[in-house]
């Protein structure tokens, strides 16, 4: 059963550049319709760039592995847009899983549907789920992308990522955290991060404010 007061203090609403208003929060078995309707508002393209390899539609037994997770191994932000009428609408999410083998590292992936891509939202998800897992322990993000997914490699060259060549077309992207924290140190987007990966209390800031 999920700790409602755990993910309300990991809840956190920010305007991105453009000044869409969002809700970041951890990810409850309650999310699975999210999901299956987010994956609809994927493009094809997308779904490959994600999932490496041509995907229809997210099987039951995925969506409990997407949504049920102890947040601390496996771990998630789902993001909603609140600037639609009616119902949050989902846009985006992040995560991380522990490798059993190597557990200061953790495979992590970010989808952001095509709608809301380039405002932002990926790179502050990440940063989130960076946030989470140094204070979890893990130390190193370990991320998979196909050669053409030139978005995804921009966005990790500014974060500092390493990227190595792996099979053909498949590139492997590397983010040491503690670098990556010592690097932010002292800013609005680190404070919150930290803040939020604690549960500690938190305030609605602009993107503008984040980023300086």
């Amino acid at each position: 059963m999920v700790d409602e007061e755990f993910v309300r203090r990991r809840t956190i609403e920010v305007a991105l550049r453009d000044g869409t208003m969002v809700r970041i929060r951890p990810i409850v078995p309650e999310d699975k319709d999210h999901l299956v309707d987010g994956f609809r508002r994927l493009s094809p393209e997308s779904r490959y760039r994600r999932f490496l390899s041509p995907i229809d539609e997210l099987a039951p037994d995925m969506l409990r592995e997407l949504t049920e997770v102890d947040y601390r191994d496996r771990f998630a932000y789902v993001a909603f847009a609140l600037d639609v009428p009616g119902p949050a609408l989902g846009i985006g999410v992040a995560r991380y899983v522990r490798l059993r083998e190597e557990p200061e590292v953790a495979e992590a992936a970010v989808t952001v549907v095509d709608d809301y891509q380039d405002r932002g939202l990926g790179t502050l998800l990440l940063q989130a789920l960076g946030a989470v897992g140094l204070e979890n322990g893990v130390e190193r993000f370990r991320a998979y992308a196909l050669d053409s997914n030139r978005p995804l490699q921009e966005l990790a060259a500014r974060l500092g990522a390493q990227m190595h060549h792996e099979a053909a077309g498949v590139v492997r992207i590397e983010t040491d955290l503690p670098g990556k924290a010592e690097e932010l140190r002292g800013t609005a987007l680190y404070a919150m991060f930290r803040a939020l990966a604690r549960g500690e209390e938190t305030q609605r800031l602009r993107f503008r404010e984040l980023w300086g």
